[in-house]
């Protein structure tokens, strides 16, 4: 459905509640229309709307998939451990991208 349907141009995609309160973009705001642009081969357009989002992506298809295979195969096909750093890092990460992208620079 996301294929053939533009959020930017359907009003039935459901709206960011984060947005709404506080007129600031989450961190997964932009996340349905990167989506649909990635869809099309559209990198470039995709990372303007949600850089964050398309530098994860990767690494989550790369999770799901292991994922699938460890269901299917009873093993994955890497162990993945995370550390009690990283329980940190991705918290701090989306705050910190949060902050940044509402940032307004006057000029």
């Amino acid at each position: 459905m996301l294929y053939f349907f533009n959020p930017a141009q359907n009003g039935f995609y459901p709206r960011c509640l984060f947005k709404y309160a506080t007129g600031l973009d989450c961190p997964g705001c932009g996340g349905l229309r990167a989506t649909h642009q990635l869809l099309h081969g559209q990198i470039a357009a995709a990372f303007s709307l949600n850089p964050l989002m398309v530098l994860l992506l990767p690494l989550a298809v790369l999770l799901l998939i292991n994922e699938c295979v460890k269901q299917v195969r009873g093993r994955p096909l890497f162990r993945v451990k995370f550390s009690r750093h990283l329980i940190w890092v991705l918290p701090v990460l989306m705050i910190v991208y949060t902050i940044l992208r509402n940032w307004q620079v006057q000029p």
